[in-house]
């Protein structure tokens, strides 16, 4: 990721930056947003409008069905929050962002901010995926506070994860990594989760002893497991620790700058996360961004 000089220099004013998002949307020419023909002119009145005659006349512009349209602010402001999430590799708060660029939290709408800041990891979200290969692991994990930590008012009934939020993901090693919140880690979401996101012709499944992945030996995997609960935590090349790795990223993320998530918000915090450690090796991970956008 460039630096943030660089950064400025790359995007110094408003035109600038329409002229990136065009070419991030339509990289073969502009193309109508509803009928997708690559018939249309453009408005030499109105700079980045364009003309869809075969849609009977539809104007649209280039922030046209984005995430910026209808926006007040610049996308010059949207473009440099958009930079300060990328570079953050545990994440940064919307007040941090806020703080970051106006100095005085008061001197703006905070509000505003965290909003830009709630459609960009919309945007971040996989809308489909190639299913993982190669050497696989796959987990759950459990976010939030302890329960004996919250205010009287608060505290859930039951015990150890019954107060937090399950979480699957599964990963593959030098790959992509693939999770979502659950409402249960039961065995048929687990299994429906590998199913979906696994192919059949991985060279190796790994997971730990939970049981609710009892039933893959039975589907096309090559499933091996790790006994943690025997003080197990590898053997050769089965182990979990990658997708552990992965958790223990979003969990610092979390206790260190966003210090609490809502069951709401999660799923858009772990796309944040994962659109982010998916493009670690991509050179341009902003244009990448701007392409969902």
């Amino acid at each position: 990721m460039e630096t943030l000089d660089a950064f400025d220099r790359r995007f110094p004013d408003e035109t600038t930056c329409r002229l990136a998002l065009q070419a991030a949307r339509w990289p073969d020419g502009v193309r109508c947003p509803q009928c997708g023909t690559d018939k249309v002119y453009a408005l030499k009145s109105k700079p980045f409008y364009w003309l869809c005659k075969p849609c009977g006349n539809h104007r649209f512009s280039v922030i046209s069905d984005t995430i910026f349209e209808n926006t007040k602010k610049p996308l010059l402001i949207w473009f440099k929050v958009a930079y300060l999430m990328l570079i953050a590799k545990k994440g940064r708060s919307a007040l941090e962002i806020h703080r970051t660029m106006y100095g005085d939290p008061f001197t703006a709408d905070y509000h505003t901010t965290w909003y830009m800041c709630t459609r960009l990891r919309a945007a971040m979200r996989n809308q489909e995926w190639i299913k993982l290969m190669g050497d696989v692991e796959v987990d759950e994990t459990y976010i939030g506070g302890s329960n004996k930590n919250r205010h009287a008012s608060k505290k859930k009934a039951g015990k150890g994860t019954a107060s937090k939020i399950p979480v699957i993901g599964a990963i593959a090693r030098k790959g992509n990594v693939v999770c979502q919140m659950i409402e249960n880690a039961d065995t048929e979401t687990l299994t429906k989760f590998v199913r979906k996101t696994v192919s059949g012709r991985v060279d190796l499944l790994a997971t730990d002893e939970h049981s609710g992945y009892r039933y893959l030996k039975w589907a096309p995997y090559p499933h091996e497991t790790i006994g943690h609960s025997q003080g197990e935590y590898v053997r050769g090349k089965v182990h979990t620790q990658t997708i552990e790795s992965f958790w223990s990223l979003i969990k610092r993320g979390i206790m260190g700058n966003y210090h609490q998530v809502s069951k709401r918000y999660l799923p858009l915090y772990l796309a944040e996360f994962s659109f982010r450690f998916n493009n670690r090796k991509n050179p341009d991970i902003f244009s990448e961004l701007l392409s969902r956008c």
